[in-house]
């Protein structure tokens, strides 16, 4: 990568949306880093150590001081290394609030109703965080194309792959790409899994054609997980969670 820094560190889990967002700004700037992959089931003493609040990952040590939540992370590398690669929020102070409040907006409905969506023990549970999500989606719909700078106008000419970039930063993936695009993998794994499609090219032009150029950024494609390992590790928490609930009835 172009902007190698020294004592960068990142602990995480390789299957975790949280750290892939992480990851994504990173490589998306150009930064190289030590990745250490944490078991989360015996957690390491320089984890406990580094964000003793929560004990959870991401966390990014720089210079020996650990940063901990992705939202936070994402906010402190674009700050820190502000001269390497390009910049994740907008400069305008009312195009940063927009973004933070579009982040924000992910972090508090979308991702809660997916998880409801896909881990909850009971199928009621399940229908309504399904009906959740996709009125979020439905939501971010709306917003790429009232926030892009005017690039998703119109979802047929994307097929032209010139300027016209689908990405809620206008011309090139910033701030709420990375937050959203944390989802992706988890998203084809559970597409993979369930045979529908999330991101719905009918009802969701924007989102599909989102995933569809975001996904294949190579900055994107050298970071993320493995869609056939997720679903191997989807499968087996469902069977778990199926378990779970079949001994509590």
């Amino acid at each position: 990568m172009a902007g190698a820094v020294d004592d960068l560190k990142l602990l995480g889990a390789w299957y975790s949306p949280y750290v892939l967002r992480v990851r994504l700004a990173l490589s998306i700037k150009g930064i190289s880093y030590e990745y250490a992959e944490e078991d989360l089931q015996h957690k390491s003493e320089l984890l406990l150590r580094s964000n003793p609040v929560h004990n959870k990952v991401p966390v990014l040590i720089h210079g020996g001081n650990p940063v901990c939540e992705s939202l936070v992370i994402l906010q402190y590398i674009d700050e820190a290394f502000g001269g390497a690669g390009p910049a994740l929020l907008p400069a305008d102070p009312y195009e940063r609030a927009v973004a933070r409040f579009w982040a924000a907006f992910i972090e508090d409905t979308l991702v809660k109703a997916m998880n409801q969506a896909s881990w909850s023990k009971t199928e009621g549970e399940k229908v309504e965080g399904n009906k959740q999500a996709t009125a979020a989606l439905n939501t971010l719909e709306a917003a790429l194309r009232d926030i892009s700078k005017g690039k998703c106008q119109d979802p047929d000419s994307m097929s032209h792959r010139s300027s016209r970039k689908p990405f809620f930063g206008g011309d090139s993936a910033g701030y709420v790409d990375i937050i959203l695009g944390g989802l992706l993998a988890g998203v084809r794994a559970m597409e993979a899994m369930l045979g529908v499609k999330a991101f719905d090219p009918v009802t969701m032009p924007l989102l599909a054609a989102w995933a569809d150029h975001f996904g294949a950024l190579d900055e994107v494609v050298a970071v993320m997980p493995d869609v056939s390992r997720l679903v191997e590790l989807f499968m087996t928490m469902h069977a778990q969670i199926a378990a779970e609930a079949a001994t509590a009835n």
